[in-house]
């Protein structure tokens, strides 16, 4: 029996005491996260939120097979806040998905309602030849969680059927109201937003995208619970471990207890906002970075330096090379070499192997 089958459905059983300890790991890191993002220039602040809306993006996606462009997403990112060049986006997925993630950083203190969950969606599949935007599941058949090739598949959750699926919705968003959070407490908070995951993951209301929604919908709890926007990516942490978040979502599906489930979301949630800080600190590091040597480095320096940086904390892969050089800056070899060169003796940038095999990667420090 699934979850939804129970008598005692959908009234959860957990031990709230489990999450002690991340409960205050929690409260220290989101802390000091606040405490950096606040103290960056308002351009690298910027910088900052935008790096994560597009880890999520690219990761929410990426947990149900579906890879992006991370240029196209970045784009439309910035479009949507109006900070874009007017680039025209031509993949529609890369669109929506970002425009999911700004529409739910903006309006997280909205109220959470059906109509909410529904135009989420249309955003998501606007224009889709394949998909009924908006729109709830139907139809008889069951809509079933399986793996496995066709023949032998193996099946790990069975939602409820499609007729109860708009019931399950107004009782959803009636618990998610009727959950209040007072002083923005960081137990509950946490606890909520572990909940709201599991049970409309649970219910499955959609044809496709339950996931992407349901992972937009922690987003908008988490931040709408502590009053403030959290800066992290929950897809980043679940990507890295997909096996786990299913072997967890599995099982809690199979109980009324979900304590486990509870400590485990929460743990991927004090992940997320750890790795969050190492991406922030690295945007902070940049900040620094540029400011020390801006004067130092000419036009197309500065160009390849950005962009280097833009590649994140493992700058580009395999580090600058002159081709690389020559290709962003469409500069000569020559001219690729001594630039290259002058950064080198100005401890811009630190050379590693020797001759035609030589790569260069940002002087940062430890």
């Amino acid at each position: 029996m699934y979850n939804w089958q129970f008598e005692n459905w959908p009234y959860f059983e957990y031990n709230s005491k489990a999450i002690d300890d991340i409960v205050i790991e929690f409260a220290s890191e989101t802390g000091e996260v606040k405490g950096i993002i606040d103290s960056l220039p308002a351009d690298f602040r910027q910088d900052a939120i935008i790096h994560i809306m597009l880890d999520e993006a690219i990761k929410t996606s990426a947990i149900e097979g579906e890879y992006y462009s991370r240029q196209d997403v970045m784009s439309s990112i910035k479009n949507r806040l109006g900070i874009g060049d007017g680039t025209n986006i031509r993949d529609i997925n890369a669109r929506g998905i970002a425009e999911l993630m700004v529409e739910v950083r903006e309006n997280f203190s909205a109220t959470l309602s059906e109509q909410m969950i529904e135009g989420w969606h249309t955003m998501l599949f606007n224009r889709s030849r394949y998909i009924q935007e908006g729109n709830y599941r139907s139809g008889e058949e069951p809509m079933l969680i399986v793996s496995g090739r066709y023949g032998k598949e193996e099946v790990h959750y069975e939602a409820p059927p499609s007729h109860c699926v708009p019931v399950e919705m107004k009782q959803f968003i009636q618990w998610y109201e009727e959950f209040n959070i007072e002083n923005n407490n960081i137990r509950e908070s946490l606890i909520k937003t572990a909940i709201a995951h599991l049970y409309f993951e649970t219910i499955h209301p959609f044809e496709d995208g339950n996931g992407r929604i349901g992972r937009a919908i922690v987003d908008k709890c988490l931040s709408e619970s502590l009053g403030r926007v959290l800066v992290l990516s929950i897809s980043t942490a679940i990507e890295q471990n997909k096996r786990d978040y299913y072997e967890a979502l599995k099982t809690a599906q199979r109980s009324m207890d979900i304590t486990d489930w509870i400590v485990y979301f929460c743990e991927t949630i004090l992940s997320a906002q750890k790795s969050a800080k190492a991406i922030i600190r690295f945007i902070l590091m940049k900040a620094k970075f540029l400011d020390q040597h801006r004067e130092n480095l000419n036009d197309r320096q500065f160009k390849v330096i950005l962009k280097m940086f833009d590649r994140g904390i493992d700058s580009f892969e395999g580090g600058m090379t002159a081709k690389k050089y020559i290709s962003v800056t469409k500069t000569s070899k020559a001219t690729a070499t001594r630039d290259l060169q002058d950064m080198v003796s100005k401890e811009i940038l630190r050379p590693i192997g020797g001759g035609r095999s030589i790569h260069y990667y940002l002087n940062l420090p430890d």
